[in-house]
């Protein structure tokens, strides 16, 4: 095997760092496998090559050092693609150990990867074939930062934007240069800082496995759209870059970061330590399985050959393990370190609090190094605080730094919302930052993110369209996605030209993004629910790449007035810090007030009711928690019938009409230089509707 500028000498190398360093002399190359008794290094020109160019046999004796197998090839140039071969036993169901030195395994500390050669259904017939892994390449480019650095934007200001990269341009809509891509988002940035969110909070971008999907699935040419299988965890995702075969990953990810800050928009990565790529037992080695299977995942105590599945995807990385956790926060670190990502959303975290038997832990020491990090200390880490497994840590998630998916307000607000009696105390609660699942433990109402539409699940629209899924397009029988949505399609099932019927769901989804924009805490809001984006009833959309998926641009006119009302109720919530607390409320006058700084009303002021559980109603009064701010006055009827409320006399201001959900397109929200001035008085309020009123 040789090549124009090969074969190329080694040296034993080091340890330390993991992964292929670039150094004065050659590349490092190090890779932890405590249990392999021989490795090798393949070598190729590029992606499409067909056979390595060389391959490098490690010894045992030279290029071993503890659990780390190294070597330094001198003079080998960036740009090289490269896999490695592990030698060992094979005893899966004793040990765990399934050491195949037939596959070709990616380097899990792999800064980009490539996945040309890579065809997981040709594999799972055909078995393993010669170099048909997907290939790690050795990177060394210089990247100018300008100065940039992470954003230190405070939490309790934060404005949460969850996309796809792949979906928010793909549309044919979309008219940017390369759809789809890190760089196509870079176009779409002035769109982002107008809606008047603060981080885009990036569905999964570590490089993961399009083709991991049930053979039904891929039969009828879907994928794994959405990309919760990850299997290169320091790489950006090839399907989103340009040139990926060029190894412009990093470059093409960075400059999409850069460009955001300069927006003064910053990035939170999705990302998936739960579970990887290779699945259960009957799943390919891509990577971990081969280089210590018995260390990476959690296994059955009798039978090792048998994962344990706490994710609903075949495996649970086994993240205490301290190997696991050191390699969890060291991608985590770099992440932050070298890409300047401001921070992550950790899909079902609470499987990250599982032992290697699968037991929930008291204090498990890989969230907690991810906690106490000094690298990650300024980074924002948001726990989905659940498994598929039942384990549902929502308020009790470990750790006091962490912030929360709030699944208990979602659903509050979606019950509240549709017309369920009896929750009037419980909404007080969730619009208060849900002081019942955070005050007892010592955590504030910015560990709460809350959210009423997220990737899982309906879209804002679909949620007052239908009140069951429709996901046939899946190709799994409608068996896939939650029963239990919490929806109400206003009488009529899906699409309708019935002009009330249209009315009356948009005044629908106006309620609920009012009532979420309006709660302390971190409003969460799904890309493309701005301008009511459906996907026709799916609310399981994992696998479509197309476009069910995929943001219509041409929405932004078409659903022009919806879009204005969610910037407007952005603004709205961005000028009251009233709305923006870090700790919860009192009910008593805030330092130089004599106003509390939280008073509820019913229908009379002061009045609340709480034990009538046929009322649908609600108000209250926020006092400026600063000079400059106003007065902020709430009305809540998700009732049936118009509901008449007192409205607090002001001394020396006036009430003004900022908001009103029953109002026409035009004059829904309102900036302060157009608002009208609101009479004293009874205000009127009518079914199914919100009022928000500035005293100034």
């Amino acid at each position: 095997m040789s090549s124009p500028h090969g074969p190329y000498r080694t040296l034993p190398g080091r340890r330390y760092p993991p992964g292929a360093t670039v150094e004065d002399d050659g590349v490092n190359f190090s890779v932890f496998s405590r249990h392999a008794t021989g490795a090798q290094l393949l070598f190729y020109d590029g992606a499409t090559a067909e056979t390595p160019f060389q391959v490098v046999r490690l010894d045992p004796q030279h290029n071993r050092t503890f659990f780390s197998w190294h070597v330094l090839v001198v003079d080998l140039p960036p740009g090289t693609h490269y896999t490695w071969k592990m030698e060992g036993p094979h005893d899966p169901h004793g040990q765990g150990w399934r050491f195949d030195p037939d596959v070709e395994l990616v380097d899990p500390w792999a800064r980009a990867v490539n996945v040309s050669s890579w065809n997981r259904w040709r594999r799972q017939v055909d078995g393993v074939s010669p170099h048909d892994s997907p290939r790690a390449i050795v990177l060394a480019e210089e990247y100018n930062w300008e100065g940039d650095t992470p954003l230190r934007l405070p939490t309790e200001q934060t404005v949460v934007y969850e996309l796809h990269v792949g979906g928010f341009t793909r549309h044919p809509s979309s008219g940017v240069r390369h759809p789809g891509t890190f760089l196509g988002l870079i176009e779409k940035i002035p769109y982002l800082k107008d809606l008047g969110i603060t981080h885009v909070e990036l569905m999964p971008v570590m490089a993961f496995d399009e083709q991991d999907v049930p053979p039904q699935v891929w039969d009828a040419g879907l994928a794994n759209y959405w990309g919760y299988s990850s299997f290169g965890f320091f790489s950006p995702h090839p399907g989103f870059c340009v040139t990926p075969r060029e190894g412009t990953h990093r470059r093409e990810f960075r400059d999409m970061v850069k460009a955001l800050h300069r927006a003064g928009i910053g990035v939170i990565m999705d990302v998936v330590f739960n579970h990887t790529s290779e699945g259960g037992a009957g799943g390919p080695m891509m990577t971990f399985k081969g280089f210590g299977n018995e260390t990476f995942y959690c296994l059955d105590g009798l039978d090792k050959g048998i994962y344990l599945d706490f994710t609903g995807c075949g495996n649970t990385v086994n993240a205490n393990h301290p190997m696991v956790t050191h390699f969890i926060v060291d991608a985590l670190e770099y992440w932050v370190r070298e890409m300047h990502v401001d921070g992550f959303r950790f899909d079902l975290a609470s499987a990250m609090a599982r032992d290697a038997d699968g037991r929930p832990m008291a204090n498990p020491p890989v969230l907690w190094e991810i906690e106490l990090s000094d690298t990650l200390a300024a980074s924002k880490i948001i726990a989905e605080a659940w498994d598929a497994a039942g384990l549902y840590q929502v308020g009790t998630f470990p750790g006091y730094r962490w912030m929360e998916w709030n699944g208990r307000y979602r659903d509050s607000i979606r019950r509240f919302v549709r017309g369920d009696e009896g929750l009037v105390p419980e909404i007080a609660t969730r619009l208060t930052g849900s002081s019942d699942l955070y005050q007892a433990n010592l955590r504030k109402p910015i560990n709460s993110v809350n959210f009423v539409t997220c990737h899982d699940g309906f879209t804002l629209w679909d949620l007052v369209s239908y009140n069951r899924k429709h996901n046939l397009a899946n190709r799994e029988g409608n068996r896939d996605g939650t029963n239990d949505n919490l929806s109400w399609n206003c009488g009529v099932e899906g699409v309708t030209k019935d002009a009330a019927i249209l009315a009356l769901r948009r005044r629908q989804a106006k309620n609920l993004l009012t009532l979420l924009f309006l709660s302390q805490g971190i409003p969460m809001l799904l890309a493309g629910d701005e301008v009511l984006r459906s996907q026709d009833g799916n609310n399981n959309a994992w696998c479509q790449d197309n476009a069910l998926n995929w943001l219509d641009w041409s929405l932004m006119e078409r659903e022009a007035e919806m879009l204005r009302f969610v910037r407007g109720l952005i603004a709205l919530r961005k000028r009251h810090p009233s709305l923006q607390r870090r700790h919860f409320f009192s009910g008593k006058p805030m330092q130089g007030s004599e106003l509390p700084d939280i008073t509820w009303h019913g229908e009379k002021l002061d009045a609340p009711d709480w034990d009538d559980p046929a009322l649908r109603w609600l108000a209250f009064t926020l006092a400026p928690t600063r000079q400059d701010e106003d007065l902020l006055h709430v009305l809540i009827n998700m009732g049936e019938q118009a509901r008449a409320f007192e409205l607090p006399a002001l001394a020396s201001a006036h009430w003004s009409l900022a908001l009103d959900t029953a109002r026409a397109s035009t004059n829904d929200v309102t900036a302060p230089s157009d608002q009208r001035r609101v009479e004293s008085g009874p205000q009127l309020v009518r079914s199914r509707s919100i009022q928000v009123l500035e005293g100034r």
